[in-house]
């Protein structure tokens, strides 16, 4: 299934034995007339979150879409509505990871008043809300990162009605992952749907 297929890539990963799969001529190939990715990915923009090497994927597999501490725009939710509605993506992944600096940056924000200028600024502030919530939770700072994952997963769910009625007939699930950068792992944090809801994806 889908979910499985994704765990199973990072594992291969971490064991530094990727399969590279899909990445062929004759993959390229077949994939010209038009694709059929299983998963769709909202993950962090930083460069060592590539999502098609750390989940060990290929052409064709993962719609991706990313986005400095993936924030949400409606851009974002509108790739993420079109890789369900019109491509047939039946998971949808939340990747952040630590030691993230969208995070950080928040984090300054909140609890230094330290500021950003230009268009960081906007990044910054669509990261805060998940720092206040930690905070009001009673959650250190080693939480900052998971509580932004579920910020970003609920606030999908409650922006987009298309994915929130998908989710509600047991068409999409919807997760959040966070990598740990020097491991290469990733870890289940928050889930939302039936992940096996496509058990032929991936496979």
């Amino acid at each position: 299934m889908a979910f499985e297929s994704l765990l199973s890539g990072n594992e291969r990963f971490v064991s530094g034995v990727p399969w590279h799969p899909n990445q062929d001529a004759a993959r390229r190939a077949e994939l010209a007339p038009g694709q059929d990715p299983f998963a769709v990915v909202l993950g962090c923009s930083d460069s060592r979150l590539a999502a098609e090497i750390i989940l060990d994927q290929g052409l064709g597999d993962l719609f991706v879409v990313r986005t400095a501490g993936h924030v949400l725009g409606a851009e974002v939710l509108g790739s993420v509505e079109y890789a369900t509605s019109v491509l047939g993506a039946r998971l949808v992944v939340v990747l952040g990871h630590d030691l993230c600096g969208a995070v950080a940056a928040a984090r300054a924000a909140v609890e230094d008043g330290l500021s950003v200028g230009g268009f960081v600024r906007d990044v910054v502030e669509r990261v805060t809300p998940s720092i206040l919530a930690a905070r009001a939770a009673g959650l250190d700072s080693q939480s900052d990162v998971d509580e932004h994952i579920r910020h970003t997963v609920d606030l999908m769910l409650e922006r987009s009605r298309l994915l929130s009625e998908q989710v509600e007939a047991g068409e999409v699930a919807v997760v959040g992952l966070g990598y740990q950068l020097a491991e290469g792992s990733a870890r289940l944090v928050t889930s939302c749907g039936d992940i096996k809801v496509r058990e032929e994806a991936g496979s």
